[in-house]
């Protein structure tokens, strides 16, 4: 008997089969996001997420930050430009564990800056050249692809920026962690939540940060994929 055939999946299929496995990974992930949030928003605390963060930032020494409330479903972020922490209407009003979470979570950011949190100031160093790659990098790599023979260096720059957004996201992982247990801690300490609100708490943070960590995989795939088309053509 002669010896079986070896299968050699092409760059392009291997990029779908991760692609497809990370897409199953993040429907879960958000699903999962959503029905916990939902469950503990359903549990009720004293204070609200404008009068939680408002604390936080107080208890911090943080007088410089405003909280302001914004439109949107989890559209919660911390402007570090304009030194305000940006609440969605349903955590900026909410008087839940969901919403003393995120409140928390944000103000963690804004802790963070103060401390010049050596992560999150990589992030922000970031941001320009990961603006500017967001607009070009996908333009850049198309052509590249269409002219790797005749120009590599097109497509290697295309690789190089898109590298710098994978880079990006990975600096985003310990950042996001480090504000979630700078809340969860803070939460506790100051008698906001109790040892099972506390949990709540930290389950809801610990889901949401599963959401980087999907999209930063999603990116070192792409990444990947990339650098196999450039490897194969230059081959050719």
């Amino acid at each position: 008997m002669g010896a079986e055939e070896q299968i050699v999946l092409s760059p392009t299929a291997i990029y779908w089969i991760i692609f497809i496995g990370i897409a199953i990974a993040s429907w879960v992930v958000s699903a999962a996001l959503e029905r916990k949030f939902k469950k503990y928003s359903e549990q009720p605390l004293k204070l609200t997420g404008r009068e939680i963060a408002e604390k936080m930032l107080r208890d911090n020494d943080i007088y410089d930050v405003k909280v302001t409330s914004i439109s949107g479903q989890l559209t919660d972020h911390y402007n570090p430009t304009t030194k305000t922490v940006n609440l969605s209407e349903a955590v900026y009003n909410g008087a839940n564990v969901a919403a003393a979470a995120v409140a928390a979570h944000e103000c963690g950011h804004a802790v963070q800056h103060q401390e010049a949190y050596a992560p999150l100031q990589m992030r922000s160093a970031l941001v320009p050249v990961v603006s500017f790659a967001g607009k070009w990098v996908m333009w850049i790599l198309l052509i590249g692809m269409l002219t790797i023979n005749a120009f590599p260096q097109l497509m290697l720059i295309g690789i190089g920026l898109f590298a710098l957004t994978t880079l990006f996201s990975f600096i985003t992982l310990p950042v996001e962690v480090n504000a979630s247990q700078r809340a969860v801690n803070w939460l506790q300490s100051a008698g906001i939540t109790d040892r099972e609100t506390t949990k709540m708490a930290s389950d809801a943070l610990h889901s949401a940060a599963y959401t980087y960590v999907v999209a930063a995989l999603s990116s070192l795939a792409t990444l990947l994929y990339y650098v196999m088309i450039f490897m194969g053509g230059r081959r050719k």
